[in-house]
């Protein structure tokens, strides 16, 4: 590939060191994101899509992305690899996806026809940003050493863009109806530990208007446990303190229940402190 080809320069410029893993994934999610865009272009093609990192520079993160269409295999170092067919293509890429990401910038901010695996995608590219202070983010296409389209955000619109994703993303998770909806919920018994989805965690809660003695908790949601992790690992204050706004189905044995599946969290409500 020529120098002068079109490419992206993505930088990320934060004012304490990225996490490997906000700073994989911010990769991943536009690599994932120019797949599919190649893939609702180009539906007739075979072959992967994507981008090889051609150079990481010093100072701020500023990484160089070479994209390739139908490439099987890393290509060696000054061969010449499979561009995308029109720069144009890429220009397209960046404008598309520059403008869908902003949607989510304001509150209850929403694309549509955004799937699961879009959301994801969407985290991963807000999530260093999010995570840091005082972070910005930009990618750009350049084409013959001028720039051609670009985005960019910063940290408060990248964690409001975090806020929105996730519950988009609740959203979607939220396939099966609740048996209760929007109950409050307390625990008796809390664990740091991830529980596998589906599966019973080492945690107990009480939901007195369901029943009077506590249960174990199962998952059925992936965004649910990751906000209750948060209370639970990150949150100032003692999660024994909270009550939990909730969605959840009763598990039965023999017509009694046995454990909540716990499908959505809406809101973490601060239990007044006892005389």
């Amino acid at each position: 590939m020529e120098v002068d080809d079109a490419h992206l320069i993505l930088r990320i410029e934060t004012k304490t060191p990225v996490e490997l893993s906000d700073f994989v994934s911010a990769f991943v999610g536009f690599g994932s994101q120019f797949e599919r865009f190649h893939d609702r272009e180009y539906p007739e093609e075979t072959g992967g899509a994507g981008f090889f990192v051609r150079e990481v520079r010093a100072g701020s993160i500023i990484a160089e992305l070479v994209p390739y269409i139908g490439v099987a295999a890393v290509p060696v170092l000054g061969g010449v690899m499979t561009g995308v067919k029109h720069a144009n293509d890429l220009k397209k890429f960046v404008e598309n996806y520059g403008a869908t990401i902003t949607k989510y910038f304001k509150r209850g901010g929403r694309e549509l026809k955004a799937s699961k695996g879009d959301l994801n995608d969407f985290h991963k590219t807000v999530r260093a940003v999010a995570h840091d202070s005082d972070a910005n983010l930009s990618l750009a296409v350049f084409e013959d050493g001028e720039q051609r389209v670009a985005f960019e955000f910063d940290t408060a619109q990248a964690r409001e863009a975090e806020h929105n994703i996730l519950e988009h993303r609740q959203e979607l998770e939220r396939t099966t109806a609740a048996d209760h909806e929007k109950v409050l919920m307390v625990f008796t018994k809390t664990g740091v530990a991830h529980a596998k989805t589906g599966k019973r965690s080492g945690e107990t809660v009480q939901i007195e208007a369901i029943h009077p003695r506590a249960l174990p908790i199962v998952y059925a949601s992936t965004l649910a446990e990751e906000r209750i992790r948060h209370e639970i690992a990150e949150a100032d204050d003692n999660v024994y303190k909270k009550a939990f706004d909730v969605d959840v189905n009763v598990e039965l044995r023999g017509g009694k229940p046995i454990a909540y599946r716990l499908v959505a969290v809406h809101d973490v409500i601060d239990l007044p402190d006892e005389d």
